[in-house]
């Protein structure tokens, strides 16, 4: 992997960009999804892209488009252009003032390939790329209430590349919904008259029923209702003193993870099932946890397309379920990674059209309270997330998360021989760390 050089940004004055054309003035509800104690913060996202010329016909960074593009897009998602207000209950919902999303245009004085080749998110300086930190705050008004929905940056290299980060309120959108309004900008900016895709409100969609059940969830959740923090090494330890690192699965590496499954398994399973059954086995080996603990695998899943609250196309709020896989530290170790994949496996079948309307009533029963990851590792796949942005120049080369994060993010890449790989984001103690290298080192080699 090619060395990196310092990122450092040059930015404009903050501005906010409102909706360029008059919008409604009205309040939003949120979904019990979307308001929970969990979403009150912000998730930084950003894509990066390189130019489409060469030599000396390289296009310059769509960088006004873009702000022009994002004023057009809230005339459509008009919501996200308010602020979250607090009802006397304690429900958020979305005061739609137009007053608009913060946007910065960057520059910085290097190369997309000054950052390293393959170029993988987070990365040291990546927060260069972010208009502010919002970390995750304890209060609530100093978290999300009365401030703007969504922060923009677009960061122009000298190589005529660029990257968009996006930090966008948890509250009202999910990785889904993000992607789906940075693809109403980018249709704008390369010229559509309206985005391909309209965006749909409709937050009563995922809302409690009357009278509630949470018996199908509960259990799977108990966990992280219950947990206490002090317990889990990955809560106690700053997140400071962790360190990312990225392990690449190219074509060969998943082969030889398949190779270690009986083949009646080795058919069925998905490529997101087979790696988070791998990350979560070395990682819990590699972790000081006791035999008989138990340790938590939370794979979340997407609504869109599934009959589950039938998502309508266009919906942007938060819509995912999660597949929950459970055991002791001492049998997810001390088994085979077939074991393993079917445990994950057989979890994603537990995922029901009651169990997700169970997760909704539970979500809305805790309102105000949050959930605490004790023993929990959760593993997202964001291969897909912003790979189809196209602002009509710069080619898309790698999207993920902007900040180191406990959870692990699966993104596209290429490998050291060019190829298509999957990389996976891991932040750990640098003892486990390097326990966690080794263990998957030693898997990688086994034989079956």
């Amino acid at each position: 992997m090619a060395s990196r050089s310092r990122l450092v940004a040059r930015r404009s004055k903050p501005e906010l960009v409102a909706p360029s054309r008059p919008t409604p003035h009205e309040t939003k509800l949120l979904s019990d999804l979307d308001d929970f104690r969990n979403h009150y913060e912000y998730t930084p996202l950003v894509a990066f892209f390189r130019s489409s010329g060469s030599g000396n016909d390289v296009p310059s960074p769509p960088t006004m488009t873009i702000r022009t593009a994002i004023g057009e897009a809230l005339v459509y998602y008009y919501p996200l252009a308010g602020r979250l207000r607090e009802l006397p209950c304690g429900k958020l919902v979305v005061d739609c003032t137009e007053e608009g999303v913060v946007f910065v245009a960057a520059e910085a004085d290097l190369r997309l390939a000054d950052l390293g080749e393959p170029l993988l998110l987070p990365f040291p300086c990546s927060g260069e790329l972010l208009v502010c930190d919002n970390a995750r705050s304890d209060s609530l008004h100093v978290a999300v209430v009365d401030k703007p929905l969504i922060f923009m940056q677009v960061t122009e290299f000298k190589c005529g590349g660029f990257a968009i980060a996006m930090q966008g309120n948890h509250c009202v959108a999910d990785g889904f919904g993000a992607s789906q309004f940075m693809n109403a900008i980018a249709d704008l900016a390369r010229g559509e008259p309206r985005p391909l895709v309209l965006p749909v409100w409709e937050r009563h969609l995922v809302m409690a029923r009357a009278p509630p059940s949470v018996a199908a969830a509960y259990p799977a959740f108990k966990p992280l209702i219950d947990g206490a923090s002090s317990n889990d090494v990955m809560l106690s330890t700053p997140l400071d003193t962790m360190v990312t690192r990225h392990f690449l699965f190219g074509r060969r590496e998943m082969a030889a993870l398949r190779r270690l499954l009986p083949a009646r398994l080795g058919r069925r399973c998905t490529d997101f099932q087979l790696l988070a059954a791998t990350l979560w086995r070395c990682r819990t080996a590699a972790l000081p946890y006791a035999p008989h603990r138990r340790v938590h695998a939370y794979l979340p899943l997407s609504m869109h397309g599934r009959r589950w609250l039938h998502i309508p196309e266009g919906y942007y709020g938060n819509a995912l379920a999660y597949s929950i896989a459970d055991a002791s530290a001492g049998d997810l170790c001390g088994g085979t990674l077939g074991q393993t994949v079917e445990q994950v496996c057989e979890a994603r079948l537990q995922v029901t059209g009651e169990y997700v309307r169970s997760t909704v009533d539970l979500m809305a029963s805790l309102r105000g309270r949050g959930m605490v990851f004790d023993g929990v590792y959760v593993v997202s796949d964001l291969r897909r997330l912003f790979a189809e942005l196209d602002f009509g120049c710069g080619e898309w080369v790698v999207s993920g998360m902007a900040q180191p994060m406990l959870a692990t993010f699966l993104v596209r890449c290429r490998n050291a021989d060019g190829e298509d790989a999957v990389a996976a984001s891991m932040l750990l103690p640098p003892s486990v760390m390097e326990r966690f290298a080794e263990e998957l080192a030693g898997l990688m080699m086994s034989t079956p």
